[in-house]
């Protein structure tokens, strides 16, 4: 397989890559055949899979301009996957050129063609951590020296905390990233559920069985279990919701939304 020249060296490219993955649900040209192979494989059991990561992208815009129009100009997006088009950046510069947005992503093919695209981008970093040890984000000195935590942040959980297990406590890992922000700072996120997906469970476990196949187990949490990590901020209107529900552009109307658009939850939490 010849390596592309985005494809950092030392990386094992006949792996799938979850990020790349999700680069090819959006159409994107940052993978792999290993990668399209799994994303079709998932597919067949989730045809909708690109639609719901489409309507995440559309809900993490919308989010972003709703924080910029709260005052907010700085963003930490953490699992934060292949900037491709529409990303945070953007969205955020567009509306304050004078935003700052430090990316974060542990997966090292990740980080690597996040610093390809970011090249020449200013107010902008991306740095390798994970999630699951909050402390290596928030004294690492390329976000530490970019991001201001004593003003307002918005912290994106974008399609991500459904990749962490509760072994690894994900809950007390959000607690911890909530502790360091100010007053006024956001949570922005989206979560993937059994509930809301137009399949049985046993038929949407099938693409679950993909992802717990290439060593990425896809963690479905319910209503119940995604609001607790809400806990210590107040949900913005209208709450915990469906990712087409949540501040449209235009009104959602029955039967205009491909189904699968619904699946999962998404909302905003403001920092007391």
């Amino acid at each position: 397989m010849e390596r592309p020249a985005w494809a950092p060296q030392g990386i094992d490219i006949s792996v799938p890559s979850v990020s790349r993955m999700y680069d090819f649900y959006l159409g994107g040209s940052h993978n792999f055949e290993v990668d399209r192979e799994a994303a079709r494989k998932a597919m067949e059991f989730m045809p909708g899979l690109p639609k719901i990561m489409q309507a995440n992208r559309a809900f993490m815009r919308r989010a972003v301009q709703y924080a910029a129009t709260e005052g907010i100009s700085q963003f930490l997006d953490i699992g934060s996957g292949i900037p491709t088009f529409g990303n945070v950046h953007e969205v955020a510069l567009a509306g304050d050129p004078a935003a700052k947005v430090a990316y974060v992503d542990h997966d090292p093919v990740a980080v690597a063609h996040s610093q390809a695209v970011l090249e020449g981008v200013d107010n902008t970093v991306i740095a390798a951590a994970d999630l699951r040890r909050p402390q290596d984000i928030l004294t690492n000195p390329a976000i530490s020296g970019l991001l201001d935590f004593d003003r307002p942040v918005a912290l994106l959980l974008v399609a991500v905390l459904h990749f962490v297990e509760d072994a690894d406590d994900p809950y007390t890992a959000v607690a911890e990233l909530r502790e360091a922000l100010a007053p006024g700072s956001l949570l922005v996120m989206t979560h993937a559920s059994y509930e809301g997906i137009p399949l049985t469970e046993e038929e949407a476990g099938g693409a679950v069985g993909v992802y717990r196949h290439i060593r990425n187990p896809l963690v479905m949490r319910s209503r119940a279990e995604v609001s607790r990590f809400f806990e210590g901020y107040e949900l913005v209107d209208p709450g915990l919701v469906s990712m087409p529900e949540w501040r449209p552009d235009a009104p959602v109307t029955e039967g205009q939304e491909d189904p699968f658009a619904f699946s999962g939850f998404a909302g905003v939490g403001r920092k007391a």
